[in-house]
């Protein structure tokens, strides 16, 4: 019996935002790298996210081990996407009025329960 090879697919895909989820899931690609990076295995990312199949993640994690500069590039681009938009959020006025509001309650709680 002969075993034949097939190429498969990379289990990634492109949403319209630009992020990349992994198999047909919501589960971003920096999820699950972040993950690997800190030292979980396929099959403990699995566990966390039960809705990822444990193919697609050694599949990602091959694919992350053999293209590892340009996926590390686009972790830092999405990184640093993330720092700018949280910038511009935070210099908003009404966050700012959010943030002063969560502050004072939590504040107001502190002497609360410290009486």
């Amino acid at each position: 019996m002969v075993m034949t090879l097939e190429a498969q697919s990379i289990p990634m895909n492109l949403d319209i935002d630009g992020v990349i989820r992994v198999g047909g899931s919501r589960v971003r690609l920096d999820t699950v790298i972040y993950a690997f990076n800190e030292g979980y295995t396929a099959e403990e990312i699995v566990s966390q996210y039960p809705v990822l199949r444990l193919a697609d993640v050694y599949a990602t994690l091959a694919y992350y081990l053999n293209h590892r500069e340009a996926v590390d590039e686009y972790l830092r681009q999405r990184a640093d996407a993330a720092g700018r938009a949280r910038a511009e959020i935070e210099q908003k006025p009404e966050y700012q009025a959010f943030r002063a509001r969560l502050l004072a309650r939590r504040r107001q709680q502190d002497q609360v329960s410290g009486d």
